[in-house]
């Protein structure tokens, strides 16, 4: 689990709860240099803003009399009292799906007897109402009966509390309790009783145990996020049921055993995220049936093998993710078939042999990291044409040659550029930063230059443009974030 103080931890609106996913692995991966706290409050007001605005819009959606049942007011009362001490909300808000200014957080529709009923219930993130130090989770909340949606952002923190639910909640669509470290206990099985639920999130809490496969008979799941708990055994196989699934993470766990092979089942799937895991074995080759797939990250596990031969078929991926993985294999050429590639990160792998002179052609590439791997031969010439990429690293490999690389290529790339630790490298410009330059062989040829018998060091120092930086993971940069937002307009489905 990473330190608290790295992780953005924002609650969202239902409309907008996807985008704060995508935002806060973002800042989490980002280095310190641009995890600024000016950016996380960016972040923070812009997510706090939008929440803010889609309250003004609830409170058009208000009933016009507002009159709740004694039984469901007195439950909400219960539940407002036991969770937060902002207020005396009996005294505060006497009716509070009234026509009279009521909380933010509280959203109320009228069913079909005529009465208000609770449809919307957010805590945390200010305007919302805070909570206090002693709460517990409100199985209560489980009793409302026309309840929607609900939200818990850093709500149960200090006294231990396990998520225990009912069963005749049918009526919820939307579950998501993020940043919650006193929440501990295993998923509850009974949770599969929520028959319409759509977007479940317990990211960022102390969950623990195995995931029910119960949880895999909720067909309308749109969206499910176990991220950064504390999960332990397989991924179940009943993975491959949840048809409709547009985003699954279970990263940040201590999950174990293979990637099923009914992953391929889910062919709405736009993200994928099983990184920093224990997970073994080969990538399932039914992945190449992931059509709509944007974002995949299987980094940090201890898979190992041949990329999938259909990885190519992937034709919607822009970001994939495999660092940290004992792969100790070749490169293949079917990489280059993805032309819509982004973001690409195969460092610390193994990886042998040569770099593919396709990828050359990914030319909507912004960053290329393949650092600490085994790769020999040369740097494909066409690298000179990707003009969108800004970050490339082929450090610590044991590539040769004269690199392809223009001196106006250079430039653009400046710090973001690494190849150190290739001593066969020479560069041929004299823009090279101080870069050792190729020497000019009897027949006019560019070749590195001879080490030097009295300097020990020397083919250490052959090459050192821009060595001082990351020898691992290349970090996600602003730019990155700002290119894969694009991504999430795909949640507009949730709003």
């Amino acid at each position: 689990m990473p330190a608290a103080d790295k992780v953005i931890l924002i609650t969202l609106p239902s409309s907008f709860f996807p985008l704060f996913i995508l935002l806060s692995k973002f800042y989490t991966a980002m280095p310190s240099s641009l995890s600024s706290p000016s950016l996380l409050f960016i972040l923070l007001f812009s997510a706090c803003a939008l929440h803010v605005h889609e309250a003004a819009l609830d409170k058009n959606r208000t009933p016009e009399k507002g009159r709740m049942s004694p039984a469901e007011a007195e439950a909400l009362f219960g539940i407002m009292e036991s969770m937060s001490s902002d207020q005396n909300w009996r005294s505060s808000y006497p009716n509070p799906c009234g026509p009279s200014p009521s909380w933010t957080g509280i959203e109320c529709k009228v069913g079909p007897d005529g009465l208000a009923h609770v449809s919307r219930l957010d805590f945390g993130c200010p305007p919302n109402p805070t909570c206090r130090p002693t709460a517990t989770f409100p199985h209560r909340i489980f009793s409302l009966p026309f309840i929607q949606s609900a939200f818990f952002f850093e709500c149960f923190t200090h006294t231990r509390t396990p998520l225990t639910v009912a069963t005749n909640s049918s009526s919820l669509r939307q579950l998501s309790l993020r940043s919650n470290p006193a929440l501990i206990g295993p998923i509850p099985p009974e949770i599969s009783s929520f028959r319409s639920l759509e977007v479940l999130t317990l990211s960022q809490n102390s969950l623990s145990g195995v995931i029910p496969q119960q949880l895999f008979t909720l067909t309308s799941l749109v969206h499910l996020d176990l991220s950064y708990n504390k999960l332990s055994g397989s991924i179940p196989d009943q993975v491959g049921s949840l048809r409709s699934l547009v985003g699954l993470d279970l990263s940040y766990n201590s999950l174990s055993g293979i990637i099923p092979n009914t992953i391929g089942e889910l062919g709405s799937l736009q993200k994928l995220d099983f990184s920093s895991n224990s997970l073994t074995g080969i990538i399932p080759g039914s992945v190449d049936r992931l059509g709509s797939l944007v974002f995949m990250a299987l980094s940090n596990n201890h898979l190992t093998g041949e990329l999938p031969p259909g990885i190519g078929e992937l034709q919607s991926l822009q970001y994939f993710i495999m660092e940290n993985n004992p792969m100790h294999t070749s490169l293949p050429s079917e990489i280059g078939l993805l032309t819509k590639l982004q973001e690409l990160r195969l460092a610390n792998c193994g990886f042998s042999g040569e770099i593919p002179a396709s990828f050359s052609q990914l030319a909507n590439l912004t960053t290329l990291s393949l650092q600490n791997n085994r790769l020999t031969g040369e740097i494909p010439t066409g690298f000179n044409q990707l003009s969108h990429i800004y970050h490339l690293n082929l450090s610590w490999n044991q590539l040769s040659g004269v690199v392809p690389l223009d001196a106006s290529f250079l430039r653009r790339l400046g710090q973001n550029l690494d190849l150190s630790g290739n001593p066969g490298l020479c560069l041929s410009t004299g823009e090279a930063y101080g870069v050792v330059l190729c020497r000019t062989g009897k027949n006019g040829t560019l070749i590195a230059p001879l080490k030097s018998s009295g300097d020990s060091s020397a083919a250490d120092e052959q090459l050192y443009l821009y060595s001082p930086l990351s020898l691992f993971s290349t970090p996600l940069t602003l730019p990155s974030i700002l290119a894969f937002l694009n991504f999430s307009i795909i949640s507009g489905i949730f709003s």
